[in-house]
């Protein structure tokens, strides 16, 4: 290992606050995230993972988390990249995938995937419920099984969405800004058709909402409730003095694109997934 780096699957005390303090001071410098929500609560919560540290004489300067079980995926701290970290990472792994923001133009890999940041200014037109269809909040400990079914043929085929267990649910519906007020659930003869998440960055200084989850259940799909469902989360994150929203979407999401543009959202980033492989 290059002495520059330190490698380590458990955060002490002092490492954590320092990753913490680093993340936080990142994220003023650039006005956005540091880290992927995901990643962020690994640290936030002092669980394992393989953490990769940069010291420059004596202070933490850079920090990158690396995981995944298929394919390990990693994201440094503020986006970026770093070439020595790579051939570290390959002394392990024959491929990694790795999470850039911004110019990709110094890594010689692949993008095998396109996130990119949407934004819209409120208030938009609101969308009726059917008048066939129920809209009401999330309930813990009611709605957890049907919800995560539901979310979960939605997202088939999504490599973070798809997969959930009931801890993914219950970790994020005990986190501080977890508000049931915010999570929507739309019922059509009994069944979970469709729902849509929401969460306010509350100690964000320009205090924005964020589109959380938005997904229709397969047998539901072709009847508009994702317009139905994205309108009524925006129209909850206004009356709660919202005034700017954010949403990630796939780039290869066409139908979904499509939607949030017709809403009036507009491209802020792309984040890419570049795989490097091996010589």
């Amino acid at each position: 290992m290059n002495d520059s780096w330190t490698r380590t699957t458990t955060l002490n005390a002092d490492q954590r606050l320092e990753v913490l303090n680093l993340l936080n001071r990142t994220e003023v410098a650039l006005g956005r995230e540091a880290l992927d929500e995901g990643r962020r609560r690994i640290v936030v919560h002092g669980w394992k993972g393989v953490h990769y540290l940069k010291y420059e004489d004596g202070a933490l300067v850079k920090y990158a988390l690396l995981n995944g079980t298929k394919t390990p995926t990693l994201e440094m701290c503020g986006g970026g990249f770093d070439r020595d970290l790579l051939g570290e990472l390959f002394s392990e792994h024959e491929i990694v995938d790795w999470w850039t923001r911004g110019s990709s133009d110094n890594c010689e890999g692949d993008v095998v995937r396109t996130l990119q940041l949407l934004t819209l200014r409120l208030p938009v037109p609101v969308v009726a419920v059917p008048a066939h269809a129920r809209l009401r909040n999330f309930e813990s400990g009611r709605d957890d099984a049907a919800w995560l079914a539901q979310n979960n043929a939605a997202f088939a085929d999504h490599p973070e969405q798809g997969a959930w267990l009931p801890v993914d649910l219950d970790e994020r519906t005990h986190e501080p800004w977890f508000d049931p007020s915010g999570f929507l659930i739309l019922e059509i003869d009994g069944r979970v058709a469709a729902s849509c998440w929401t969460k306010v960055h509350e100690l964000h200084p320009d205090r924005f909402g964020e589109i959380y989850v938005i997904s229709v259940s397969p047998d539901f799909q072709g009847q508009g409730l994702g317009r139905v469902m994205v309108t009524q989360g925006l129209d909850v994150l206004r009356r709660k003095g919202v005034n700017d929203v954010v949403l990630f979407v796939d780039k290869s999401n066409i139908g979904a694109r499509r939607l949030y543009e017709s809403l009036g959202f507009k491209l802020q980033r792309e984040d890419k997934l570049i795989r490097f492989v091996r010589d």
